[in-house]
């Protein structure tokens, strides 16, 4: 009877942990996954009480992943990039958003409202990375059409499994929209002698700048801001044309039982200290204008806080579009630049 009683007390006290709410976050892992959790999380179990549990994984893996659990959700926020949020969207599988219940959403830049079932959480810019050192003596960067430099001739690199950069940056350098992206596919072509590589993650585009192997990068400004924490030199340039620009967004699963708590973790992303935190551990922009960064970090290129900035300095390809083509964008990519190169 003793050990029943004992039992009983152990049980009672373990309950409170054992049941505690919790709030299900899907997002990338590694440092992604890191900074969501030490800045908005944070923010949100400091305001909340409720813990952040973390369901990880690539942004097409976890779409896949939604797809299946649809009738019953794995997580209760979804972080996935601005195009892919549009998949999540026409499937059904977030939530149409109230933006009355997130006040912080007041300050949203324009380009970080992406539908009404997605914003951003954080930008970035896909750009001409470069080393200084090993770039032939008179090439500048101020246009995108200096990638196209004779002088460049297998030294470009660029990702292989996104191919909406070069292609917007052709597109814009012929005086054609993006849907009619066909209309610059010789313009592509022409550019193909520059190619040496086609890097697979961001470690690998790593890899080949630090070996010089491709000292000249259609670059993810985050990675590049990381390289050079790292001690290489590399160096990024917005063109007159502008930086493609990219967004990470956050939405709600279509589902949830924590509707009130998602909510809250969105508004707790859009806090201005919460975004300047994210600027500076990750060298992205902030989302909203009413956050104050210092000047060594808004002076950096890529970094938005104005709003002429991001009217000035952005290529914006429309991602409703760019997740309609992204699989044809890639299937021509893959048999007209990658193929033989």
């Amino acid at each position: 009877m003793k050990r029943l009683l004992m039992s009983a007390a152990a049980l009672s006290l373990l309950a409170p942990a054992a049941f505690a709410e919790t709030l299900v976050v899907s997002s990338w892992g590694g440092s992604f996954r890191d900074l969501i959790d030490q800045t908005i999380a944070e923010k949100f179990t400091e305001e909340t009480g409720v813990e952040v549990e973390f369901i990880t994984g690539g942004t097409i893996d976890r779409l896949n992943q939604a797809r299946l659990s649809r009738d019953t959700p794995e997580s209760d926020v979804t972080f996935t990039t601005s195009h892919i949020g549009w998949l999540y969207a026409n499937d059904g599988l977030f939530e149409e958003l109230d933006m009355s219940q997130i006040p912080n959403a007041e300050n949203l830049v324009e380009q970080a409202v992406i539908s009404p079932y997605h914003f951003g959480a954080w930008a970035y810019v896909y750009t001409i990375g470069y080393l200084p050192d090993l770039v032939p003596e008179g090439i500048t960067f101020d246009s995108w059409n200096d990638l196209w430099s004779p002088e460049l001739e297998g030294m470009l690199a660029a990702p292989d499994f996104d191919p909406s950069h070069i292609i917007a940056a052709a597109a814009e350098l012929e005086g054609v929209d993006i849907e009619n992206w066909q209309e610059a596919e010789d313009k592509l072509l022409e550019l193909k002698p520059n190619f040496r590589a086609f890097y697979t993650n961001d470690a690998n585009s790593q890899q080949l700048l630090s070996s010089g192997e491709t000292p000249v990068q259609v670059l993810l400004s985050m990675n590049a801001y990381y390289m050079q924490s790292q001690g290489l030199d590399v160096q990024l340039a917005i063109s007159e044309e502008g930086a493609v620009l990219g967004v990470d967004t956050m939405g709600i699963t279509a589902g949830t039982e924590k509707t009130e708590l998602a909510y809250q973790f969105l508004n707790a992303a859009l806090d201005p200290e919460v975004q300047a935190e994210i600027a500076e551990i990750k060298k992205g922009s902030p989302v909203v204008s009413n956050v104050e960064l210092p000047a060594e970090l808004a002076d950096l290129p890529g970094i938005f806080t104005t709003p002429e900035q991001w009217d000035s300095q952005t290529l914006i390809i429309p991602h409703e579009l760019r997740a309609e083509k992204t699989a044809e964008w890639r299937q021509w990519f893959s048999e007209n630049m990658i193929a033989g190169n």
